[in-house]
This record gives C-alpha cells, structure tokens and sequence, in this order.
C-alpha cells in the first residue's frame, strides 16, 4: 500500500474518530438501566426501591424508596430521613422499630404517598452536605408530583436521631440560601423533571431525638479528644468550631413564625441527645408562635429504648399511634 492510500485510510479514521467524539460529547446522562424491583405490600401499596434523586460529581448517587397507595389522585406527602450519627444507617432502619419499610407502608395504606431517603454521610462529606440532600430530595419529589399523584402543598417530614436534627433544620431554614441544594444538582433519571427550581419549605416535622442546639452538645469534651459524632459532622471538635458553623448546623438558628407545627418526640433518659435538646427547640417555637407538641417518653433512652424488647414494642406502638394522628391533624388525611 502506497503512502497515498495510506494517508486516505488515517484520514478517514480520524474522521470517524472525531465525529464518534462529537456525539457521545452530546449524550444527554442517563441513569442505571435494570429491571424493575418493585414490592407490594398490604393493602395494595407498592413499593418502589432505589429511585435516584440526585447525582453529584464524586458522591455516590442519592437514592429514596418511595411507597405508594392504591388510592388515586393527589396525595399528601410524608419524607422520612433515618438517623445514625450522620454517619451511619440507611432509609430503611429507625431505631428498635421492626421492618420499618413495612411500618412506612402502613402510613402510605393510609392515604400517603411515603419516602424514605439516603443522604451524604459525615464520612463522605461534611456539613452542610447532608441537609442540601434532604432539601435536593423535597425539590425532586415536588419537581416530580405529577408521576407520583403527590400534593405539592402538603409535605411534611419525619426523622430520627441525626434525621430528626435534619428534619428540624430543614423545617426551620426554608428559603435558607447557606443550606441549599448546590446549582445544577439533582437527578438524572430518564423521564424525570429535575428539582432545583421547586421549594423545599415543608408543612410539619416530626422530630424524634433529633440535636437542636450544638453548641450545647459536647460541652465538656476535651479538645485533643477524638471527634465526637457532632465534631465528625462539623468537620471540627464542637469547642473548636467557629461559633458561626455551630449556629448554621442548628434548628434552633432559624425559628421564626413562619415554621410549620412540630411535633417532637424524646425519651426522658436519653444518654445520646439529652431530652433538654427537645425542651430547647419547643421553647424557641413556643416563643415565635409555632405550633408545637412536645412528647416525652418517660424512662426512654435513645431510640426510646426501654429495656426490653416488650417494653420497647410497646413504646414503639404508643409513639407511632402519635405520629399518624399528628400527621393526620397537619397535612390531612385524605379521604378513602
């Protein structure tokens, strides 16, 4: 072969190899391609696993299970973030409660559309990560309504421990620019309408246990010690922080008379968060003109242990009886 034909042949790969460039530079981002997974549960909710809601950059993708009812049209919404020190746990553990996908799928037979979502732990990235994802996943869901028969007007949040200090935080700060959804983030998935411009200013919060006031957390702590669940949350010893870092990662920063009604749940001997941490919040409420409830489970330590595990089912019962009358009376129960 000539140095001519050759050249022709080079050329024309380089050719290809550019116009093969320029296309995948134009794929729109997909999102995981496999077989539906999808769980029933009694009456007739279905069970949609693994729906990703958000991707950034670096960070494993950010995924909600969502639980959906047999009732048609509009439905309010309930968004549940699991504890876990921030740096641990999933959406599909709470506490000492027994199969909590099933415990969500009893709220959802109730006329609810439920999601329980991931986020960001400490060990990936530090505040105030976790809140933005929690805000990412409210956007998303309202972003995307219409697929789900969600109201958009009616969302109210639930969490537990690290959750419920995330919960709080989020119904405190609504329009809160510090603790947004970074630009651009959100979810890629085929089909879906990405969240960023959707509000993620709630109707209601649950709090059970969650930290109000960090910078009463830690007190005491020697500053060479090793970093408390908090410091690891912070990114800093408690003591050490900037003052204004403790006060950005607090609920009780951003109490006005806007908040939605709270109901806060905590264990009188809780040896985690002191039950002083839910007096805190109530107080601050109470004082802006908030509806609040606060909730106290005598003898209860941290997840509302009570040191058996009959004691704490019976907990477990009385606390959720709770919860579905509050979030009943707050975001209205739909009719059946």
């Amino acid at each position: 072969m000539g140095r001519q034909g050759l050249a022709t042949i080079m050329g024309g790969l380089a050719l290809s190899l550019s116009l093969a460039g320029s296309a995948l530079s134009q794929v729109v981002p997909r999102t995981e391609i496999y077989p539906p997974h999808n769980a029933s549960f009694p009456a007739g909710v279905t069970g949609l696993p693994d729906l990703m809601y958000q991707t950034i950059p670096g960070y494993r993708p950010m995924k909600l299970d969502l639980y959906l009812p047999a009732t048609p049209g509009p439905k309010p919404l309930v968004i549940y973030v699991h504890g876990g020190g921030w740096t641990g746990g999933t959406q599909r553990l709470a506490g000492t409660f027994d199969s909590w996908p099933a415990i969500l799928a009893r709220l959802a037979a109730r006329g609810y559309v439920v999601a329980s979502v991931s986020y960001r732990l400490s060990g990936e990235a530090r505040f105030p990560a976790a809140i933005q994802d929690v805000k990412a996943s409210i956007r998303w869901l309202r972003a995307n309504a219409a697929k789900y028969d969600i109201d958009p007007s009616r969302v109210l949040l639930w969490g537990g421990s690290a959750g419920g200090q995330l919960v709080a935080l989020a119904g405190t700060s609504c329009g809160v620019a510090t603790l947004s959804p970074l630009p651009n983030e959100g979810s890629v998935e085929a089909g879906t309408v990405r969240g960023g411009s959707a509000s993620d200013c709630v109707q209601g919060v649950v709090d059970f246990y969650g930290i109000s006031d960090l910078a009463a957390m830690d007190a005491g702590v020697p500053v060479n010690a090793p970093l408390t669940t908090a410091g690891q949350y912070l990114g800093c010893q408690t003591a050490l922080c900037a003052p204004s870092l403790v006060a950005s990662a607090s609920p009780i920063t951003y109490v006005d008379a806007k908040d939605p009604p709270f109901l806060l749940v905590h264990g009188t001997r809780d040896r985690t968060v002191p039950y002083a941490q839910s007096e805190l919040l109530a107080a601050a409420l109470r004082a802006k003109g908030v509806p609040v409830e606060l909730a106290p489970i005598p003898g209860a330590d941290h997840s509302f242990v009570m040191g058996s595990p009959e004691k704490n089912a019976a907990v477990n019962d009385q606390v959720l009886a709770k919860v579905f009358a509050f979030i009943d009376a707050t975001i209205g129960k739909p009719a059946k």
